[in-house]
């Protein structure tokens, strides 16, 4: 037997209504035309010899073909647990993918190595190397969960002929949102003021336990691309004094559009700044961007807010800031490495909020990616425009 051609998912592929054993009708083939499906050889052959005796079982082959064989192989580190990816993103990326995990595809290389054409890496996971490079011959899109590509080496992948690409659009609402949580949870002590109101020892609320007010201050944006200008566009409704600084100048309407005034310098910036607002990518350019000289150029006053990689900071002169009060404060939802290890002189300073890099984890935006990730993957295997391709400097 020889089937042939294509059959179409859905329970209209199945003769007893979305049965594909054939048990609940009793009927196998009768009645009904073969499903028209290209099989491989040693498939074909499983499902011939249950033709006779067991049709319904041959529509049990036909079935794992379709889930298995039609659909494009991704790679994945896992699902669920400790570094996998969640559960209902794995349903998601099913609707188009046939999922291999990293154990699966270790345990069975010969087999799976040939079909895996697309990698998702979430939470910077599975980690992309030579090795496994050369191990996927067929590999054409590693699809980045998140828009930071600092922990994919692009020239190397680009080397092997596959494409990188990321998900600008959905992060940057929720990233803009913490950074604004950071600005007035610092300037407000909310974390500090959660203890005092909680710890069993308080008696009363100090009168002079205060903090400082977001409303009319100056906010100095670091990177000022999607999500920097999210940051401004929030920033406007607190009436704050905006300013930024960027490689290239935004233009006159986008600048008036948030009330925001450009900095060639970075140091006027930070000598001006009463809030300053990391929103930078990680590269060599930005590799401890802020240090001992930058943060001495910053007010007494001031709070620095990180929401785009802990590298971008030098966190040994960070400490030594936040000790000698150079600075006033510093609110981190990204650190170097992450976590800090348990005795980082960072996590025992009054004067610092740190968050386990969230920006991006909320329900709506951890969806958003996946999304934008499988457009990204679909569009490269079916040879259509990339939404949003990262290209090696």
């Amino acid at each position: 037997m020889r089937i042939s051609g294509r059959a179409r998912g859905g329970t209209g592929a199945f003769p007893t209504g979305g049965d594909p054993t054939g048990e609940r009708a009793g009927t196998g083939w009768q009645g009904h035309r073969r499903p028209s499906l290209q099989l491989p050889q040693d498939r074909a052959e499983e499902c011939a010899s249950f033709e006779e005796t067991s049709p319904g079982q041959c529509f049990v082959v036909i079935a794992q073909v379709m889930a298995e064989g039609e659909l494009p192989a991704v790679l994945i580190l896992d699902i669920g647990g400790t570094h996998g990816i969640l559960e209902d993103i794995a349903a998601l990326l099913k609707k188009h993918f046939h999922l291999i995990t990293m154990k699966e595809f270790l345990g069975n290389k010969e087999e799976m190595r040939k079909k895996i054409q697309s990698v998702y890496v979430f939470e910077c996971r599975p980690t992309i190397d030579r090795e496994l490079l050369e191990s996927l011959p067929n590999l054409k899109v590693i699809a980045n969960s998140g828009v930071g590509v600092d922990h994919l080496d692009l020239k190397m992948i680009s080397s092997f002929g596959v494409k990188v690409t990321n998900t600008p659009h959905a992060v940057a609402d929720p990233t803009a949102d913490i950074g604004m949580a950071l600005m007035l949870a610092s300037a407000r002590r909310l974390v500090e003021g959660c203890h005092i109101a909680l710890s069993p020892g308080t008696k009363y609320f100090a009168v002079d336990w205060l903090g400082v007010e977001v409303t009319r201050a100056t906010l100095g944006i670091i990177g000022m691309g999607s999500i920097g200008y999210k940051v401004a566009q929030r920033a406007r409704a607190f009436n704050m004094r905006i300013l930024y600084h960027n490689r290239n100048r935004r233009r006159k309407e986008e600048e008036e559009a948030v009330g925001a005034h450009y900095c060639a310098k970075m140091e006027d910036l930070l000598q001006q700044s009463d809030f300053v607002m990391l929103v930078v990518n990680l590269t060599p350019e930005t590799h401890k961007l802020i240090g001992k000289k930058e943060l001495g150029l910053m007010k007494p006053t001031a709070t620095l807010i990180n929401i785009s990689r802990g590298a971008v900071i030098d966190q040994d002169a960070l400490v030594e800031a936040l000790q000698n009060k150079v600075i006033r404060a510093a609110a981190l939802d990204v650190t170097y490495p992450e976590p800090l290890p348990r005795d980082h002189p960072l996590l025992h300073l009054n004067n610092i909020i740190i968050t386990p890099h969230i920006g991006t984890a909320t329900v709506h935006a951890t969806r958003m990616m996946a999304e934008e990730a499988i457009a990204n993957m679909l569009a490269v295997l079916n040879d259509q425009p990339i939404p949003s391709e990262v290209f090696p400097k």
